[in-house]
């Protein structure tokens, strides 16, 4: 399903194109200059599978300025994605949740129309600890009760874990944990968060009346101290968390897998954050892995289609990206977006808002 560049089509003649058409994307949104290699933006969880992806392809592709790769957090990420078209503007936004509707209409405005969307793989948000340190076996509902500033709509008055639950230590709640901006925050909430606030029927009724509300009690984090927001730096969360026993850190699993010999995963629901539960989707924190790319970009930029092509070659169970951490895709899955590669494939609205 992948598509290789030929030696002629690396030709300065094809490069010369494509920095013409790059220039008539700079004409219609207002930008200025040209640029000749990649440029990505985004999620710190994807970050470093796309650092190697473009370390491949630099390798593969000497002809081919290596890929510029930025790690925003996936909020960020976007917005800058769509701030329009051009040589100031990223070619591509790694995230590590699905773009909002809110986003792609943002998109939109500022031209940036034609969205490719790829699944590039899977990831889980892992709750961890120090090797030896504190272990519990977590569920959506102690974590809501633990984190949330209001739980269930109260004032938040827990201070240890065994104010959760009597079953858990006694040792005060202190978890670092990814800020606002980043795309494994938004996955805390949508598959954690939100399941744990749903486990009082009080709380879907309020879905039901007051929307706004409902998202503001089942979202939003305490700020006491009990929860420590690290930047877009999950590395620096397994070291605080090295440092102190006591502590807990959520971070993608890749970077649980690349420290299991500093820190260890916790259980949720009863469930190992490992490579199979999360490919399977046992693991309540399992999650998808995205790229978005803009098709105006594809010509105009010397070596993106090569780019994604790397990616569509690396993203195999037995390829480069498993080997640091990424989950693999289903192979159904890996035929269906190396298909969108392939055909440039572009994201509606309809898909997002019927996700």
């Amino acid at each position: 399903m992948t598509r290789r560049f030929s030696a002629l089509a690396r030709t300065g003649a094809v490069l010369a194109l494509a920095t013409l058409a790059l220039s008539a994307c700079d004409d219609s949104s207002g930008g200025g200059g040209a640029r000749n290699s990649v440029h990505a933006v985004g999620s710190s969880t994807v970050y470093p599978f796309a650092k190697l992806v473009a370390e491949n392809f630099a390798r593969s592709n000497p002809d081919y300025r290596s890929p510029l790769i930025e790690s925003t957090g996936t909020g960020n990420g976007i917005q800058l994605f769509c701030k329009g078209l051009g040589a100031n503007t990223p070619d591509i936004a790694d995230a590590s949740r699905r773009m909002k509707v809110s986003e792609f209409d943002r998109c939109a405005e500022n031209n940036v129309k034609d969205i490719m969307e790829v699944q590039v793989g899977l990831d889980g948000i892992a709750f961890a600890s120090a090797q030896g340190g504190i272990t519990m076996n977590l569920t959506p509902k102690i974590v809501y009760e633990a984190l949330a500033a209001n739980p269930y709509g109260k004032p938040q008055t827990a201070k240890t874990w065994k104010d959760v639950d009597p079953a858990l230590p006694a040792e005060p709640i202190l978890v670092y944990g990814p800020p606002s901006t980043s795309g494994t925050r938004d996955a805390l909430k949508e598959l954690i968060l939100h399941t744990g606030c749903d486990t009082d029927p009080a709380m879907k009724a309020l879905k039901d009346s007051d929307e706004a509300k409902y998202a503001q009690v089942c979202t939003e984090i305490r700020d006491d101290g009990a929860y420590v927001d690290q930047g877009e730096q999950d590395n620096l969360i397994v070291q605080k968390i090295e440092s102190n026993p006591k502590a807990i850190g959520i971070f993608g699993y890749s970077y649980l897998e690349e420290n299991l010999d500093k820190v260890q995963g916790l259980t949720m629901n009863g469930v190992e954050p490992t490579y199979e539960n999360i490919a399977s989707f046992r693991y309540p924190g399992a999650r998808p892995l995205f790229v978005y790319v803009k098709k105006a970009h594809m010509r105009a930029i010397p070596g993106l289609s090569a780019y994604l092509d790397e990616w569509v070659n690396s993203w195999g169970k037995d390829g480069p990206l498993a080997k640091i951490g990424m989950v693999a895709m289903t192979p159904e899955a890996m035929q269906a977006n190396a298909a969108k590669v392939q055909n440039q494939t572009v994201l509606t609205r309809e898909d997002l808002a019927g996700a």
